[in-house]
């Protein structure tokens, strides 16, 4: 899955030659201007990370990130914080907020581009990981293939995406609302009940036999790739 990235800075032409430049890279981006409208979206869906700038109409950068820092679901998300002050007391308030790492204006964007891909890997290597494994489930995303105890699986293109996702959060539980904003995209109108479908479809798919069913329902919560899946296939 392509990790999301927000940035948020309000100088058009800076967030312009950002987007351009993630997006050259491979990463979803999305660009608020203002520090309040910032908060507001980060309160409905929480990206992989935050290029964040210092001053900010409607609310500081300092104080979103003070914020995000206060709150269970944003407390570990990196953030990249852009800043005119180059002074290092104010580097060390930055970081102090609770940045993760600090780029001085005007700044290299290859550099910035090695920090977001740094931050990324630090705190989601699945992101980045050419395999990803869980249990006896093996996913190789360069050459789009899926195997169960070494045995290949066909996937749609959507079942592909669902095992993509839940493998790089396993044991996480996701709302049918989350799944379709994260899988399908938040763009696209489609009933939620249309997981119900997809997730019927990939459990079909994995389990031809008696196997275990890695995923977990919950209900009145939605999916997840269930944690006991892989213990019992470790045991």
């Amino acid at each position: 899955m392509t990790a999301r990235i927000l940035v948020v800075e309000d100088e058009e032409a800076l967030t312009t030659l950002l987007r351009y430049n993630l997006e050259t890279e491979g990463y979803e981006v999305e660009t608020v201007g203002r520090g309040d409208e910032a908060d507001t979206r980060l309160k409905e869906r929480v990206p992989d990370l935050v290029v964040l700038d210092w001053m900010l109409p409607g609310l500081s950068g300092i104080e979103l990130c003070r914020r995000l820092r206060t709150r269970p679901e944003t407390k570990q998300l990196p953030i990249i914080m852009l800043t005119a002050r180059g002074e290092e007391s104010e580097r060390v308030r930055g970081l102090a907020t609770g940045a993760d790492d600090y780029i001085v204006k005007p700044f290299s964007v290859p550099e910035l581009l090695a920090r977001v891909k740094g931050l990324l890997r630090r705190a989601s290597p699945e992101r980045l990981a050419t395999v990803l494994s869980y249990g006896d489930i093996e996913l190789d995303r360069e050459k789009r293939r899926v195997a169960r105890s070494g045995r290949p699986i066909d996937l749609g293109p959507t079942e592909y995406r669902l095992l993509e996702f839940f493998l790089e959060h396993p044991g996480r539980v996701f709302s049918r609302e989350q799944l379709l904003d994260s899988v399908w995209g938040r763009d696209i109108y489609i009933d939620e009940r249309t997981v119900d479908v997809h997730i019927g479809r990939l459990r079909k798919l994995l389990n031809p036999g008696r196997e275990q069913d890695p995923i977990r329902t919950v209900r009145g919560a939605g999916y997840a790739l269930d944690d006991r899946f892989a213990k019992s296939e470790q045991a």
